[in-house]
């Protein structure tokens, strides 16, 4: 990990869930101070006991001491208040992916939070100029796309809204920097930015090929993997990510481009709608 900012030393995340929490996580064993904010204890219970898991296994593993795992928990605190973030230097929202939702809780981040405040989100695919849009100042609003699981994946996408000023695009590549990871830089806003779009065109065309009987899910994974060097198959990689999330993730950047290799299978609407949603289900593309 990297050493803490000076920019940002108090940090909100909004959303306890698994992207949340594990923001949350690694920014606290990076030495941030680390208010988590969700709208229920439950959730926020749920969150820190998988914060503490996950601390236990680097313990078990060797990769972090019991008394900097403890140190790092108890740099986290949470709260279902969300004026608690007005205390950030940097905010970070992690909830679902709907903009209605995104732009009511930066409507009131932009009330609430300080002057220099930095306001992010870990969107996947929704334009950060629309969740910007419910602020008066656009200019400090950025995107920051960490990937699950957040403590092992290495990458975050940094976005530029239309309105994001430079200084806010260098705090908040210094932020996540410091908490070890590697930035990529999308410079034009558009929906699912370059990753999202990326596994959402080959996931679509996968899908398709499945849909049609042209190959089993084993063998449309293979060929990824073995063909194309892939550490795993779309469809694999769907299950883990969510069938719900990825089927949200394509529709949005359907909506947003009317691109057709965009447009999700009729099957994967049908998945969701039977709840077979992936591995957080036991069955999706493969059962677990």
């Amino acid at each position: 990990m990297g050493e803490v900012c000076d920019v940002a030393k108090k940090l909100a995340v909004i959303g306890a869930g698994l992207m949340g929490s594990g923001i949350a996580q690694v920014s606290a064993q990076a030495g941030y101070e680390v208010i988590l904010r969700d709208v229920t204890d439950e959730a926020l219970a749920r969150g820190r006991d998988g914060i503490a898991a996950s601390y236990e296994k680097f313990v078990a593993k060797g990769k972090l001491s019991a008394e900097d795992a403890a140190a790092a928990l108890d740099r986290i605190t949470t709260t279902t208040d969300l004026d608690a973030a007005a205390e950030a230097d940097l905010v970070v929202e992690a909830v679902f992916e709907k903009i209605e939702v995104k732009q009511e809780i930066f409507r009131t981040l932009d009330r609430i939070a300080g002057e220099g405040t930095v306001l992010a989100s870990n969107t996947s695919a929704i334009p950060i100029t629309k969740i910007a849009a419910a602020t008066a100042h656009p200019e400090r609003v950025v995107g920051t796309h960490f990937f699950s699981p957040v403590p092992l994946m290495q990458l975050c996408e940094l976005v530029r809204g239309h309105k994001t000023s430079d200084e806010t695009l260098a705090r908040a590549r210094e932020f996540a920097e410091s908490v070890g990871k590697t930035c990529i830089v999308v410079n034009r806003d558009v929906a699912g930015f370059v990753t999202t779009r990326l596994i959402s065109a080959l996931v679509v065309e996968a899908v398709k090929l499945y849909e049609s009987g042209v190959a089993t899910a084993e063998d449309i994974d293979v060929a990824c993997k073995l063909g194309f060097g892939h550490a795993m198959g779309p469809l694999a990689t769907t299950d883990l990510t969510g069938v719900d999330i990825l089927l949200h993730a394509a529709d949005n950047i359907y909506t947003e481009s009317q691109d057709e290799k965009f447009a999700p299978p009729e099957i994967m609407r049908r998945m969701v709608d039977a709840g077979d949603l992936g591995r957080k289900s036991g069955q999706g593309f493969y059962t677990y």
